[in-house]
């Protein structure tokens, strides 16, 4: 049965590693599969999203062995492995992709299907994109246009706005763009068909959003720079393989350290999370909401191992540290403005969970974006958090959330969401009474296991 009943926590608490990062795994697998030579990536996701940028890969033609280390780390102590795994990624090279015979199906990953439409559009051949019913709703339109501009010939569904895609590549030149709204996956699909582009192509961000293309593409032998929001490609360098280590997922550790913070007597120490500060604008709001949070053992991990570290200002890998939390303290509300939501778009559900029992009004504004997520989740979120009694106020960009207030448990619709179900797992813990959440397979998206993870650090 696709759903849960849960019911209020007396305790929370562990030792916990969060699964690999989501976004570095997709990465990892696009720009290996574009490399010359074999890559390993280690610590590899293995939830569906990945998949769906693995196996629209194995389309291309590329040669990926999974090898699934048995027993992978557990993610709690006392549990069952984790769901990492390591990939042998035999790369093509930029121009060594085939014709795929058959449409590129990328489920419910918009990472994929945007990302995968820049490399398509400097290939010469003829490919198809689509999804399942939630990505076929997802825009497209704000990546099909830059890479018109570069010359690329693409085609989709609702004049232009949706999957399924048809893209017809070839020759590229480069663009400066600036991008209207903030979007790690927009700016790497620019950056991606700048790699096929003659010339060097720059794309100019509102805000910043996540980095880890730019981390990672100069450790494979892309020319690319970055000055503050200017961020620039040179296109024709091939890439060459090499190791990459994919660290702990901050996205899904977000859920626990609320958790922590919000069910009674609680304690909990998260291991080896990513802490890419492009990403961890939520650890920011909850500190100056009043919470105990510290970091640990904070150090720059290298492409290569988790084993080196780096301190050279000239280095560019990935920041990773431990977290400590620990519930017991005060919340107070707070405002969060636009410039602020890049760095937390993933973090959005939970965050509302946690201004749930903030003292006074927590309002978060120009976050339009999340409309057109998995689910809309503004719209999600104050549906199902009015539902367990909360007041708030729905703007066309936002949420206004009065606490600190008593959660009622009820029946809860996840909307295929993954993040919508975790999030409303957390505040069911806090929740007088049963909560039943609806539709918690999507959380195989992101986080298999997730639920194994909760009722552990509950018993």
């Amino acid at each position: 049965m696709d759903r849960i009943e849960l019911t209020k926590a007396r305790w929370f608490k562990g030792e916990i590693s969060p699964p690999p990062d989501k976004s570095i795994s997709h990465r990892a697998v696009f720009f290996s599969s574009l490399s010359k030579g074999k890559s390993n990536i280690k610590n590899f996701l293995r939830a569906e999203d990945t998949m769906s940028t693995l196996n629209a890969f194995r389309k291309l033609g590329v040669e990926i062995q999974e090898i699934v280390i048995p027993p992978s780390p557990p993610l709690v102590k006392g549990g069952k492995g984790g769901f990492s795994g390591e990939l042998i990624v035999h790369g093509k090279g930029l121009y060594g992709l085939k014709e795929p015979f058959d449409v590129i199906n990328c489920g419910n990953s918009g990472t994929t299907i945007r990302l995968i439409a820049g490399v398509l559009s400097g290939n010469p051949f003829f490919s198809v994109l689509t999804g399942d019913e939630s990505l076929r709703q997802r825009p497209m339109a704000r990546v099909i246009t830059p890479l018109r501009q570069m010359g690329a010939e693409i085609m989709a569904r609702a004049g232009d706005k949706y999957p399924p895609v048809a893209i017809k590549g070839g020759r590229l030149h480069a663009i400066k763009y600036t991008m209207p709204v903030a979007s790690a996956q927009v700016k790497s699909a620019i950056l991606l068909a700048g790699l096929y582009a003659e010339g060097e192509t720059e794309v100019i961000e509102p805000f910043q959003s996540r980095d880890h293309t730019e981390r990672m593409l100069p450790a494979l032998g892309a020319e690319i720079t970055v000055e503050g929001l200017h961020i620039k490609i040179k296109g024709g360098t091939e890439l060459r393989g090499t190791d990459i280590y994919v660290p702990g997922d901050f996205s899904s550790a977000a859920f626990f350290i609320v958790a922590a913070l919000l069910v009674p007597d609680s304690e909990i120490l998260i291991k080896n999370v990513g802490v890419n500060p492009t990403r961890t604008g939520l650890l920011e709001v909850l500190k100056q909401m009043g919470a105990n949070i510290e970091l640990t053992n904070i150090r720059d991990i290298s492409l290569n191992s988790p084993l080196i570290t780096h301190h050279s200002s000239l280095f560019v890998g990935e920041p990773v540290a431990d977290i400590y939390c620990k519930g017991g303290k005060e919340l107070n509300a707070v405002q969060i403005t636009k410039e602020k939501i890049p760095s937390l778009i993933d973090e959005f559900p939970i965050l509302c969970v946690a201004a749930t029992q903030a003292t006074g009004i927590t309002t978060i504004r120009g976050a339009e974006e999340l409309r057109v997520k998995e689910s809309d989740r503004i719209k999600a979120m104050a549906t199902e958090l009015r539902k367990m009694g909360i007041e708030i106020e729905e703007f066309e960009d936002g949420l206004s959330i009065k606490g600190k207030c008593g959660l009622k448990g009820t029946i809860i619709e996840s909307y295929g969401d993954h993040r919508i179900a975790m999030a409303m797992s957390i505040a069911a813990l806090i929740a007088d009474g049963t909560t039943t959440i609806n539709g918690i397979s999507s959380v195989n998206i992101s986080f298999p296991g997730f639920f194994e993870i909760l009722m552990r650090l509950t018993e």
